[in-house]
């Protein structure tokens, strides 16, 4: 019942701040392309859905083989890491450093070395997710109790068989925690990645009704890109509770 209240309270605090927006562009007779109205940005959402979809294709491909990548470059460091210790430590100051570079920084280069295609954009989402995927594995690896590494140490498990019945499983929810995060961070670096050059995609779809002064448009695609990093946060999610954190 806590639960549904509070789910109330957050749909009516949405719908709340909703009707103020409307009611101040209403009353101050905001032009659209200042910024539209709430009502605007729905009717040029469902009108436009076809066209957003179409873009957002491109957009959840990018997606896919940005944390795709992300996550197996991930897994690898945080093996490497957490079994040759000495490498971890030399690993660690690049794995801070990729994520204190600002993406903006970077994606530019990335277009001039791939080109306008898919692949800048891939590139982007793998480099923005690989970190925290890496991070998270690594601290489940580390989380395994001494005591139950002891008791299959005592019955004779070597290092091989102590990694497949006791280290994955307990790493396994934190790569899941990871993936949850470096899903919606997939998405931020891919629409920044469209930003900075791109034929396809929502970012690119921004842009373009950025430059035509259609911001019922661009909001039409923040909303699909929430609706989209909504839901992948929400599937990984179910996919995490399926494999509770061991205590």
């Amino acid at each position: 019942m806590d639960k549904v209240a509070r789910h109330a309270q957050a749909a009516l605090l949405v719908l709340g701040l909703l009707a103020l927006w409307e009611g101040s562009c209403w009353l101050f007779r905001l032009p659209v392309y200042v910024l539209p109205a709430p009502s605007r940005i729905f009717t040029t959402f469902i009108r436009d859905l076809p066209l957003l979809l179409d873009h957002a294709a491109v957009t959840l491909l990018e997606v896919a083989l940005g944390l795709g990548i992300g996550a197996a470059v991930g897994i690898v460091v945080a093996f490497l890491a957490f079994y040759i210790r000495p490498l971890g430590q030399a690993l660690t100051p690049f794995l801070v450093g990729s994520q204190v570079v600002p993406i903006f920084a970077v994606a530019p280069l990335l277009v001039l070395w791939f080109g306008y295609g898919i692949w800048p954009k891939v590139a982007v989402a793998a480099m923005i997710t690989f970190f925290p995927l890496a991070i998270n594995l690594l601290d489940g690896l580390r989380s395994v109790p001494l005591e139950l590494l002891e008791f299959f140490q005592a019955l004779g498990a070597r290092e091989g068989k102590l990694l497949r019945l006791v280290r994955v499983p307990a790493a396994l929810p934190f790569l899941l925690s990871g993936l949850r995060v470096g899903a919606t961070l997939a998405l931020v670096g891919a629409t920044i990645g469209e930003w900075v050059g791109a034929s396809r995609g929502l970012g690119y779809l921004m842009i373009q009704a950025n430059a035509r002064l259609r911001m019922d448009r661009v909001f039409a695609a923040v909303l699909l890109l929430t609706l989209l990093g909504v839901g992948l946060f929400g599937l990984l999610g179910v996919l995490e509770r399926l494999f509770p954190r061991r205590r």
